[in-house]
């Protein structure tokens, strides 16, 4: 602190103070946008984008020149998300419990891989590794841009079929998408090489990083969950109160996962699923979940405000009408169709089956599959890769943030549910019925 008055300030205390008011942004602008048609995503890119554009900044936020970061911050982003959306449901795991989930994951995400690639070889004229690398990046719907079209916190009451199904889907799909990712990276390493690369990706990629990083998952959520609620009850973890021990369990996980070279976005999803019924009724996983919750809506916005920043630095400037096309199909045309198909046969209503197919939003972990499979591989093209990915992405903030709100109001009162109840009426509502 200094007795002398100085103009302008420290540039570290004007960061102080920005990073106050962003965060209470983050508190209160989801109240005040909850029964608007405007979603807290596009708020976050609108500062970021006023940000960078009329205050000075040290860095131009660009993926292109700044990939590794965009990777471990996104990456760190992701996994946090991915513990969140684990403990929120309420529902038991069962095949049959879960039908709607591998619908979205089986034929919807298959389909939407396949459709994303053959646009990136006929519309955009990529080689097939990077071809594949953006199907594999754009198929997953994203788990930290879908929160208002996930479930509620734990015992809510909010897990309809159409949040129910978001939400799993959106914990669930990396590990679908990640094989092909590395699939991407495999044939562009073959192919500079000539190796042989079919039987490694389906024995590694595929079959060990899938079960490796379910059994660790499980086996950590298991863990936690009875150091959490099974231990004698003067040292048990949820005599504390303290919902940080849900990012313990996401970094142990996760580092774990990576050790072993598996999916660590799968092992922490199928964790929080192991602790979320290790006691499902304990209103400590309320505490654990709310925690995560908090570090990941700082972390949503700050990546978008950086996400902002790099939109007025120029990062859609190589598109042409070739990707403006491409990205106009893959959010209006592929996703939806994919999706009513993989929903064929599924009983629910119409409203239901075309919500499910249209809010595949696009997010975070597209940013991070895209950074990963180019920071893994030699290939050129890497600026209309990434002008192509911001397009998708703010198009699908835009169109499914002005949207979400309408869309689940209606969904709501259609099943009969006050979408103006708070939690605690809800879940009154839901163990009387």
């Amino acid at each position: 602190m200094s007795d002398v008055f100085t103009w302008p300030p420290d540039p570290y205390i004007l960061a102080l103070t920005g990073a106050g008011l962003l965060i209470a942004l983050v508190a209160w602008l989801p109240l005040a946008l909850k029964k608007l048609p405007l979603s807290l995503p596009i708020v976050c890119i609108a500062i970021g984008a006023a940000l960078f554009r009329f205050v000075p900044m040290p860095v131009v936020p660009s993926p292109v020149l700044h990939p590794d970061f965009v990777e471990r911050f996104t990456e760190f982003v992701v996994i946090i998300a991915l513990m969140g959306a684990g403990l929120k449901l309420d529902r038991v795991f069962g095949w049959k419990q879960w039908n709607i989930t591998w619908r979205l994951l089986g034929p919807t995400m298959l389909l939407t891989i396949a459709a994303i690639t053959a646009l990136g070889v006929w519309v955009l004229g990529l080689p097939l590794p990077l071809a594949i690398l953006l199907g594999g990046a754009l198929a997953p719907t994203d788990p930290v841009l879908a929160a208002d079209v996930q479930v509620g916190p734990p015992k809510t009451g909010e897990e309809d079929e159409v949040r129910f199904g978001l939400t799993s889907e959106a914990g669930l799909n990396d590990g679908l998408a990640f094989p092909f990712v590395n699939l991407a990276v495999v044939l562009a390493a073959a192919a500079a090489t000539g190796e042989p690369w079919a039987v490694k990706w389906m024995l590694h990629s595929v079959l060990w990083e899938i079960a490796a990083a379910i059994a660790i998952g499980w086996l950590v959520g298991r863990v936690f969950g009875w150091i959490t609620f099974h231990i004698p009850a003067e040292s048990k973890l949820a005599q504390t109160g303290d919902g940080v021990i849900a990012i313990a369990a996401t970094l142990i996980t996760y580092g774990v996962c990576e050790i072993a070279q598996c999916y660590g976005f799968l092992g922490v999803f199928v964790a929080a699923l192991a602790i979320r019924h290790a006691h499902r009724s304990h209103d400590f996983q309320r505490e654990m979940h709310d925690f995560t919750e908090q570090i990941e809506r700082i972390a949503m916005m700050a990546g978008l405000l950086l996400f902002g920043g790099a939109l007025v630095s120029g990062l859609l400037a190589p598109l042409g009408w070739p990707e403006i096309t491409a990205a106009a199909l893959i959010l209006l045309v592929v996703r939806p169709v994919a999706g009513l198909i993989g929903l064929k046969g599924f009983r629910a209503d119409l409203s239901e089956k075309l919500t499910l197919a249209f809010f595949g939003i696009r997010g975070m972990g597209s940013f991070y599959y895209l950074a990963y499979g180019l920071n893994h591989m030699e290939m050129a093209g890497r600026e209309r890769l990434w002008a192509l990915m911001g397009l998708v992405v703010l198009l699908s903030i835009l169109m499914h943030g002005l949207t979400v709100t309408p869309v689940m109001r209606m969904l709501d009162r259609g099943q009969g549910r006050d979408p103006d109840a708070d939690d605690a009426e809800r879940a009154t509502a839901t163990s009387s019925s």
